[in-house]
């Protein structure tokens, strides 16, 4: 028996299907080619469910280590009462999409967890190439913990939150603040994260179906680390899965599709952060490729997996 697509998943591609067949992707080291073919998807997704009207959003800047201000955006359910709120950072293989892109999901979440969320415009690669974004994501969390008082938020209750690339800097960040002595992150939640540079063999049961694949990681991380990338020398901060020591982390979720080109990568870190002790919530989806959740949002894993982020944020 081999592996295959989601019944309800593969009902809500079949639209796609032909397009993609017949699409060239970009080429390894295409960065434009990938902004221009995915983020116009992205924002499609984003839109396709519609926009909750209890959310407000505010703009709010926090400055980087370099000195450059980092726009990041509050979502606040109207009526919400003071309590936890969780850092968002985007997907995008640290080389594309925008917070914009983002706003239909990040409402989303905040509307039916009531939690508040800041979501955060991280510099991407190849442009800004590590550390800058997690400096960036490091930034935004000591601006949220510096005006918490005023936006409601206790200090002591803020999580990291992340899809792809984001789940990444999520995880990096958390590694961050615990070398650095904080400030404290209570949970770290993690959707279909990309962590790991040297994720480059191909598998063949998940190929047919990867829509990242693995020719988009051979050119993401590059532009994130240059040469070094799937070298001995990466830090864990760009690449968590290189980390030596998870003593410490927060609490974390985690969860991925089967048919993901990160499960693995994913797998191992969950192994890695429980034998440190690490408190983990674990889902791996079966038959559920990479962004299953915005292409099939009405299928039943789709809704399983919304459900149980909404849980995990309110228990921030």
């Amino acid at each position: 028996m081999t592996l295959g697509l989601d019944p309800e998943i593969a009902a809500a591609l079949a639209p796609m299907a032909g397009a993609m067949a017949q699409a060239t992707p970009p080429a390894v080291g295409d960065v434009a080619g990938r902004r221009a073919l995915w983020e116009p998807i992205i924002g499609a997704a984003s839109a396709a469910q519609p926009i909750p009207a209890d959310v407000t959003t505010t703009e709010h800047h926090a400055t980087a280590a370099d000195g450059t201000p980092i726009t990041m955006r509050w979502y606040a359910k109207e009526g919400a009462t003071p309590g936890p709120a969780v850092l968002f950072f985007h997907g995008g293989g640290y080389i594309f999409g925008h917070i914009d892109l983002f706003d239909g999901p990040v409402s989303r979440y905040v509307s039916a967890s009531g939690v508040p969320m800041l979501s955060v415009e991280y510099r991407q690669a190849p442009e800004h190439p590590f550390p800058t974004p997690v400096e960036d994501a490091y930034a935004a969390l000591l601006w949220l913990h510096d005006n918490a008082e005023g936006l409601g938020v206790d200090p002591a209750r803020i999580g990291v939150m992340g899809d792809s690339a984001g789940g990444g800097l999520a995880a990096a960040l958390t590694i961050l603040t615990r070398d650095r002595g904080g400030p404290a992150i209570a949970r770290q939640i993690l959707v279909m994260p990309m962590l790991d540079d040297r994720t480059t063999e191909v598998d063949p049961h998940i190929a047919p179906y990867a829509l990242w694949s693995y020719d988009d990681s051979l050119t993401a991380w590059p532009a994130l680390l240059g040469d070094a990338a799937g070298g001995p020398d990466v830090p864990a901060t760009a690449a968590p899965a290189r980390l030596a020591d998870a003593t410490g982390l927060p609490p974390a979720y985690v969860e991925v599709g089967q048919l993901d080109v990160f499960r693995d990568e994913d797998l191992a870190y969950v192994v890695k952060l429980s034998r440190a002790g690490v408190p983990v919530e674990f889902h791996l989806h079966p038959g559920a490729p990479h962004e299953f959740d915005s292409i099939a949002f009405e299928s039943d894993v789709a809704r399983r997996a919304m459900a149980d982020r909404v849980r995990v944020l309110k228990s921030v």
